[in-house]
């Protein structure tokens, strides 16, 4: 690979949304092998604190129940339910080929500061979409369906230091993908050289 390629792939990568999803399967092989790409993230103090809680298959509805009924509890409590809200956290998950919830394990906190392990789990998330990149495939981390709710933490397993960072949603797609932007760098760059 070449400085060009390198670039090309980094600039080029894009978020796909399941509403974009062509409804195809992505093998179990590939989705390892994105996960291993994710698991050559930098780590302080190598914790390698992320963690993946894959659902494909018959997982999918699993999740999608667990995402609807959680927003139906939260939302009728506190009076502002949505029918249509509802019957998306339903089908959403469902569009794609695999939905996998990234979480942070937190290590010995007088190890390493949170924030970096936060920052290491979001490294490994990057990996996941530069993989995808190169498989064709798209994808898109989300913070809805209920990620900081406690209650996901118990649907997870996961302990009370831990944090759900969000569910990476991956899919098939036909067609482009919407060209985005970025404004200059520079304009976002100090030198200090003296």
């Amino acid at each position: 690979m070449n400085e060009k390629e390198i670039n090309t792939i980094i600039r080029n990568r894009r978020s796909v949304y399941p509403k974009q999803y062509a409804g195809g399967d992505v093998s179990k092989e590939t989705i390892m092998e994105i996960l291993e790409n994710a698991n050559w993230a930098p780590n302080h103090k190598r914790t390698q604190p992320w963690r993946f809680h894959v659902f494909m298959g018959k997982g999918l509805q699993r999740l999608a129940n667990f995402q609807a009924t959680l927003y139906w509890e939260n939302s009728t409590k506190r009076g502002d339910y949505d029918e249509v809200k509802f019957e998306k956290l339903k089908i959403t998950p469902l569009k794609a080929a695999c939905v996998i919830a990234v979480s942070m394990k937190r290590s010995d906190p007088n190890l390493i500061p949170e924030i970096e392990e936060i920052i290491a789990t979001g490294c490994a998330i990057e990996n996941i979409y530069l993989s995808l990149s190169f498989y064709g495939l798209g994808g898109y981390i989300s913070t809805g369906g209920g990620t900081y709710d406690p209650q996901t933490k118990n649907f997870l397993g996961l302990e009370v230091a831990d944090k759900l960072i969000g569910y990476f949603y991956i899919g098939t797609y036909d067609g482009p993908v919407e060209e985005k932007s970025r404004k200059p760098v520079a304009e976002r760059i100090t030198w200090i050289e003296d």
